[in-house]
C-alpha cells in the first residue's frame, strides 16, 4: 500500500473537505493499533479509523463495526477527557512527511482551547501523538525516561517530528537535475531512494506513466501537479493496491482517494477477519480431531490384544479334553489340536500351582475378559470413528468457506458440540441466518448448504420430488434442484453436480462421483450428527469440479 507522502497529501486533503467543522462524538481504541473517531459533520455521522499497525497504517473513512473492549486502553481515556465535543477546525499533512495534524477546538465550562492531534503514518514507526502549544500531552506508544533514543515521548515534554530522511524535496528541481545527472540502474528504485515521500510503488507508476527514461520536471510535475486519479489496483482477479494515481492496468476507478482507500481496506479488513475466523475454527476442530485419533490409536492396539482370544479358549477346550493326561503340578503339556485339518500339535502353558481344571479356568476366564472387552472397545471404535467422520465433515465446509457468513453457522455448530467457548453465553443474541448460496441454472433454482446446519436446513425446505446431491466418499455440501417432480435437463444436473463437488474435500480432484436422487429417498436417522443422512435409490454421475460464480445470485 503506497502509503508514503504523496498519497498522503491527498488524503489529508480530502478528509479536511469532509470533516472539518464536524464535532467529536465518540472515541473508541479496538486494539492497541487503532483509535475511531465517531463525527457528527454537516452531512452526518462519520467514523474515521486511524490505523497505527506496522503493515496497514492509515487515517481513513469506514462504515465497518466491530466489538467495543469492555475497558477502554488509558491513550483512549485521555483523549475521551480532552476532546469529547471537540471542533475539528482542520486537517493537513507536514509537507512531504508522513504525518497528519488534526486541529481541534476544545470547549468546557470554563475555557476554549486548541489541541494538536499527530497521526504519524510510517510503519512499525506509527504513532498518536496528542499535543497542548506543542507540549505532549499523550501518546499511543511512549518511551520511557532512561530509554536510548533520540526522539523522547512522554507526557510534559515538547513534541519534535520524526527525524527528517537526507532525501531531496520533490518540489527542488535544481537539486532534482542534479541528482538525475547520477542517475543508472533501476529508475523506479533510484526516485524512490533519493526523492522525498515516495514509495517504491509510487515510483513504479511514474515510470509507466512517462517511460524509463523519465526526467526531473516530469517527476516534479506527477507529484507537485495535476489532479489526482484514484483507483483500486487487481491482481489475479483480487483487490491488490489503491492509488492517487493510476492510469494503467487492470484496475477500478473511485471519485476520491479516500473512496479508493475505504473499497480497499474494506476488502483487505474483510479477508483479514475471515482468515482469522478460518484458522479459529480450524484449530478448535485439528485439536478435537487429534484426541480422537489418539484414542482410535489406543483403541485399535485393544483390540490387537483380543485378536488371540480364540486361541485362548481353544487352549482351555484343549486342557479339559486331555485333562486325564495331565499330572498335576505340570508346567505345560502338548496336545493334537484337532480344529487343525493336518492334525498339528499346540504346546500350552500351564500354572504348576493349580489343579488342570484350574487352569483351564484360568483360560476361560481370559478369554471371556477379552470378548467383553473386544465388545466394548468395538464399540467405542465405532463411536470414535463416528464421530471423527462429522468432525472431517465440518473441516470440509470450512475449508471450503468463502467469506466470514459461510462460517458463522459452523461456529455455532462447533459451540453447540463444545469445542469452541460461547462468547455470548448469558446474551439474548438473535441467531444469525445465513441464506444457502443460490444459483440459477437453465431456469432452474439450485441451493447448496454452506455448513453441516445448512445441510439440515435445506433437507427440510427441499420438496420431495426435488433433485439432492452429494458427493460419493467425499464430505460435501447437499445440493438441491427446485424442480417438484419436472424433468431436469441433462446439462443443469450435471451444473449442479459440480457445484456439489467444488464445495467439496474433493475439491482438488478431477473426476469427482456425485449421487443424486429425489428427495424423498433421502432421510436423517433420529439423533444423528449435523449434515448426516441416508439414502436409496440414486444414480451417480463424474464431473470436474466448478464453483459456477456467474450463475450464483446471492454471493456473499
Amino acid at each position: 500500500m503506497p502509503q508514503d507522502a504523496f498519497t498522503i497529501k491527498y488524503v489529508a486533503g480530502e478528509l479536511n473537505e469532509r470533516l472539518a467543522g464536524g464535532k467529536i462524538s465518540k472515541i473508541v481504541q479496538y486494539d492497541r493499533d487503532s483509535l475511531t473517531l465517531i463525527i457528527y459533520t454537516r452531512n452526518g455521522t462519520v467514523k474515521l479509523d486511524i490505523c497505527l499497525s506496522a503493515r496497514a497504517c492509515r487515517m481513513s473513512l469506514t462504515d465497518g463495526d466491530r466489538p467495543v473492549p469492555a475497558v477502554a486502553p488509558a491513550f483512549c481515556m485521555l483523549l475521551r477527557k480532552h476532546l469529547a465535543n471537540a471542533e475539528i477546525l482542520k486537517i493537513s499533512q507536514i509537507p512531504f512527511e508522513r504525518v497528519i495534524t488534526v486541529d481541534f477546538l476544545c470547549t468546557s465550562e470554563f475555557e476554549k482551547l486548541e489541541m494538536r492531534l499527530y497521526a504519524e503514518l510510517m510503519g512499525k514507526y506509527s504513532n498518536a501523538v496528542l499535543t497542548r502549544d506543542g507540549i505532549i500531552l499523550g501518546a499511543l506508544k511512549t518511551t520511557a525516561i532512561g530509554e536510548n533514543t533520540k526522539r523522547v515521548l512522554f507526557s510534559g515534554v515538547k513534541y519534535a517530528l520524526p527525524e527528517p530522511q537526507d532525501k531531496i524535496l520533490p518540489n527542488d528541481l535544481p537539486a532534482l537535475e542534479e541528482a538525475f545527472e547520477y542517475a543508472s540502474g533501476d529508475m523506479a528504485a533510484f526516485i524512490s531512494n533519493k526523492v522525498k515521500g515516495i514509495a517504491y510503488s509510487t515510483a513504479l507508476d511514474m515510470i509507466e506513466t512517462y517511460g524509463e527514461k523519465i526526467t526531473p520536471e516530469e517527476v516534479n510535475s506527477y507529484i507537485c501537479g495535476g489532479q489526482p486519479n484514484p483507483c483500486v489496483t487487481f491482481l489475479n482477479g483480487e483487490p491488490n493496491d489503491f492509488k492517487a494515481k493510476c492510469a494503467l492496468g487492470d484496475r477500478r476507478e473511485y471519485p476520491t482517494v479516500l473512496d479508493a482507500q475505504k473499497a480497499y481496506y474494506d476488502y483487505v479488513y474483510k479477508k483479514q477477519t475471515f482468515t482469522e475466523a478460518q484458522k479459529r475454527l480450524l484449530s478448535a476442530l485439528l485439536g478435537a480431531e487429534k484426541k480422537i485419533e489418539k484414542r482410535l490409536q489406543i483403541i485399535h492396539s485393544k483390540l490387537s490384544e483380543c485378536l488371540g482370544a480364540e486361541e485362548i479358549k481353544l487352549k482351555g477346550e484343549l486342557i479339559t479334553a486331555y485333562m486325564y493326561a495331565i499330572g498335576r503340578g505340570a508346567d505345560s503339556f502338548e496336545a493334537v489340536n484337532y480344529y487343525d485339518e493336518n492334525g498339528g500339535k499346540i504346546r500350552i502353558e500351564l500354572d504348576k500351582s493349580l489343579t488342570p481344571a484350574q487352569n483351564a479356568q484360568r483360560y476361560y476366564k481370559k478369554y471371556a475378559k477379552l470378548k467383553r472387552t473386544e465388545e466394548s472397545v468395538t464399540a467405542q471404535k465405532r463411536e470414535a470413528e463416528e464421530k471423527l467422520n462429522y468432525y472431517k465433515s465440518i473441516g470440509a465446509h470450512i475449508s471450503s468457506a468463502e467469506s466470514i457468513a459461510d462460517l458463522d453457522e459452523t461456529a455455532e455448530e462447533l459451540t453447540k458440540i463444545g469445542l469452541l467457548k460461547d462468547l455470548n453465553k448469558g446474551k439474548k443474541a438473535k441467531p444469525k441466518i445465513t441464506p444457502f448460496r443460490e444459483f440459477e441454472i437453465g431456469g432452474f433454482k439450485v441451493l447448496a448448504g454452506r455448513n453441516n446446519i445448512q445441510n439440515d436446513r435445506l433437507l427440510k425446505a427441499a420438496g420431495g420430488l426435488d433433485m439432492w446431491l452429494h458427493t460419493q466418499g467425499y464430505h460435501s455440501s447437499h445440493v438441491v434442484i427446485a424442480c417438484g417432480g419436472a424433468e431436469i435437463p441433462a446439462d443443469v444436473l450435471v451444473a449442479a453436480a459440480e457445484i456439489c463437488a467444488y464445495y467439496s474435500d474433493g475439491r482438488g480432484g478431477t473426476k469427482i462421483p456425485v449421487d443424486y436422487t429425489r428427495k424423498k429417498f433421502v432421510k436423517k436417522p433420529p439423533a444423528s450428527n449435523a449434515g448426516f443422512v441416508i439414502y436409496t435409490d440414486y444414480k451417480t454421475v463424474l464431473v470436474e469440479p466448478k464453483s459456477h460464480t456467474a450463475e450464483c445470485v446471492n454471493d456473499l
